[in-house]
């Protein structure tokens, strides 16, 4: 028997034992997951669902968090700018071995919602976090109590952040030098505490990608070279 399932905005065609390497899933090695969005059963009654099966689903075992082939990306401006740029991207993916083709119940497994591109077995996830995979869910009274806790400490947190970012802009450089850099964009980057070309001329590729995604522009530090012009506004 075999499956087509979807994950990741992909299609795959897999049989129990195959080895598929799918978009990011957010499970540890040795975790079982579960894709239900099984678009056909094969074998002696074929299945096709409209769009996927009710009550289908398909097991795996992650077995690694791994990364794809190297992608290079090349860039080149004629004329005017006159400049090139060399890019690589490795895609994140994760490895999994698949155990088990369901035709029915998958829905009634005890399987929890999809995490990422997947699910996690209810199982693991009471092995995270230290719970019982039976246990109730806590009432709503002591979860309203809990936010209202939270509440004070939010909004003193939301105070100190102007009065850093102030600080920050106090005795560093004009980052609206840099092009693509705005005031709002510097507004947020001195919220983090980056007021100075030679912060930015140093970030590597972990901070150039922790930084897009707190300040939600992926791609955009690369693509406008913000490091090389911090380099030479920093020489002066």
């Amino acid at each position: 028997m075999f499956a087509v399932l979807k994950t990741g905005g992909k299609q795959y065609k897999v049989q129990a034992g195959d080895m598929l390497r799918v978009e990011r899933i957010a499970a540890s090695a040795g975790e079982t997951v579960q894709f239900n969005e099984v678009l056909m059963l094969g074998g002696d009654s074929p299945q096709v669902g409209a769009p996927t099966i009710e009550g289908a689903g398909v097991q795996a075992e992650v077995v690694d968090q791994i990364k794809g082939e190297k992608v290079i990306h090349f860039v080149k401006r004629r004329r005017k700018h006159s400049s090139k740029r060399t890019k690589g991207h490795r895609q994140k993916l994760t490895l999994v071995k698949i155990t088990e083709i369901m035709t029915s119940g998958a829905d009634k497994s005890g399987v929890m919602a999809a995490i990422g591109t997947g699910s996690v077995s209810a199982a693991a996830v009471a092995a995270i976090s230290g719970k019982s995979a039976d246990a109730a869910p806590a009432p709503k009274a002591k979860k309203a109590k809990a936010a209202k806790a939270e509440a004070p400490a939010a909004e003193a947190a939301e105070k100190k952040a102007p009065a850093k970012a102030k600080k920050a802009a106090a005795g560093g450089d004009d980052l609206t030098n840099i092009s693509g850099v705005g005031p709002v964009i510097v507004k947020k980057l001195h919220g983090e505490g980056v007021t100075t070309f030679a912060q930015i001329a140093a970030w590597t590729d972990a901070d150039v990608e922790a930084i897009e995604e707190k300040l939600s522009f992926k791609g955009r530090v690369g693509r406008e070279d913000w490091i090389a012009q911090a380099k030479e506004l920093a020489k002066g």
